[in-house]
């Protein structure tokens, strides 16, 4: 899936780990990413969340898409930061699952909280 995803490879977004239920994305934050004030633009963080929250929910080989997502922005983020997520499962109910997916800076510090909701569709990620 991360060879095929060609957006989150061109931004630099690594894919640190992944299990059931799981994932965590790392993004440098490029000069090219902040926004007129100076700051980290908030649709690169959202992308980070979203792409660690398409990680998590396709971990189990089945495709999954986004039925909705919520983010809050907590934190101003400055140019050379390093991002992380990290999404993890909070309930997979048929179908249906949520995630939350917390992004923190280089000290740790949360900058943004995303919550996801995925569908599972037909097929898988990998061929069985």
């Amino acid at each position: 899936m991360y060879e095929s995803d060609a957006c989150t490879r061109a931004l630099g977004i690594e894919l640190i780990e992944v299990r059931p239920g799981y994932a965590r994305l790392q993004m440098n934050v490029r000069p090219d990413f902040l926004n007129g004030h100076g700051i980290c633009h908030g649709g690169l963080i959202f992308t980070l969340a979203d792409s660690t929250f398409a990680f998590a929910c396709n971990s189990y080989n089945i495709n999954t898409v986004a039925a909705g997502c919520s983010i809050e922005f907590l934190r101003a983020v400055k140019g050379g930061d390093l991002l992380t997520a990290e999404g993890i499962e909070q309930t997979l109910n048929g179908r249906t699952g949520i995630y939350d997916i917390r992004v923190t800076n280089r000290e740790g510090e949360t900058v943004a909280m995303f919550r996801g909701k995925s569908a599972q569709i037909k097929g898988t990620v990998i061929p069985v």
